[in-house]
């Protein structure tokens, strides 16, 4: 059975930064991508980035592209999302995920098979 378990949350003030980390078990993880998601109050599940299974390729969304940063270790199962001049927007409850299939890429929620329990992100103006 697989489980993330993110951590890493907080209040920051704009122009903050934070990182969070997921820790991954109960898959090989070196074989699937990871991505992160976040999701405000009264809003969808929003796509944040993914990386893929080596870590050799990223992919971000717009809104958080040149102030995020995803990176992974293999040897300790755990996948991070660095966060950079973080601004109000950014206030969400952020979520790791694990793709549904070995060696596959994508960007949807419904390519990811397992997801966080979340951590919360709140950024003050």
């Amino acid at each position: 059975q697989v489980q993330l378990v993110e951590s890493g949350g907080g209040s920051v003030q704009a122009g903050g930064s934070l990182t969070l980390s997921c820790a991954a078990s109960g898959l090989t993880f070196a074989t699937y991508s990871m991505g992160w998601f976040r999701q405000a109050p009264g809003k969808d599940r929003e796509f944040v980035g993914r990386i893929s299974w080596s870590g050799a390729t990223q992919r971000y969304s717009d809104s958080v592209l040149g102030r995020f940063t995803i990176s992974r270790d293999n040897a300790k199962s755990m996948v991070y999302l660095q966060m950079n001049m973080l601004k109000p927007e950014d206030t969400a409850n952020y979520y790791c995920a694990a793709h549904s299939q070995p060696y596959a890429l994508g960007d949807r929620p419904g390519d990811f098979g397992s997801f966080g329990q979340g951590t919360q992100v709140t950024v003050s103006s």
